[in-house]
């Protein structure tokens, strides 16, 4: 059966559309909403800053701008990796007009979510945790934490990730 749709019906359905960046920090995998991506880079030097919070790894110099880099591993509460450094990326985001890199374990793809892919966060992800984490999106049989990159930065604390390390997200969607 054939269906027609109109402009006007086409436009809403692809505006009501995610699009992510998928990222692996350790075993878990994140998305990060492209909006706010303004490039994906290769890992570069990066310069430790004395005083800055314990996440920050450091600053690098992308094109003679000085751009602080955040590692997802320490922001997470996650140990040091022996990751092939090949597969590392920085992604480099805008975040209420500055520009900051999140250091990644690896950057796999960009794929679109419907609203409908997009699911509250799980039950156990309650407190302080949570609010880093607006939702979990699925891409087929995939799962990933939706990344507020604003709330991300804001807050000094360690986020403790330990517990959705543990406990599968399959179980609340």
């Amino acid at each position: 059966m054939h269906q027609d749709f109109s402009t006007d019906e086409l436009t809403v359905a692809t505006q009501q559309q995610l699009k992510v960046a998928c990222l692996r920090v350790g075993k878990q995998f994140y998305a990060l909403d492209i909006m706010c991506i303004k490039e994906i880079i290769r890992l570069l030097p990066i310069v430790a800053v004395p005083k800055a919070p314990d996440f920050v790894d450091g600053v690098i110099n992308l094109r003679k701008a000085v751009i602080p880099v955040v590692d997802l591993r320490r922001r997470f509460g996650l140990e040091p990796t022996l990751e092939e450094e090949k597969k590392r990326r920085i992604v480099i985001c805008t975040i209420d007009g500055r520009i900051v890199g999140l250091l990644a374990d690896e950057v796999t793809e960009v794929v679109s979510c419907l609203p409908t892919d997009v699911r509250p966060t799980p039950y156990y992800l309650s407190g302080a945790e949570a609010e880093f984490f607006p939702g979990v999106c699925r891409k087929g049989e995939q799962l990933m934490m939706l990344l507020d990159p604003r709330k991300l930065l804001a807050h000094a604390k360690p986020i403790d990730m330990s517990q959705l390390e543990a406990a599968p997200l399959a179980e609340d969607i």
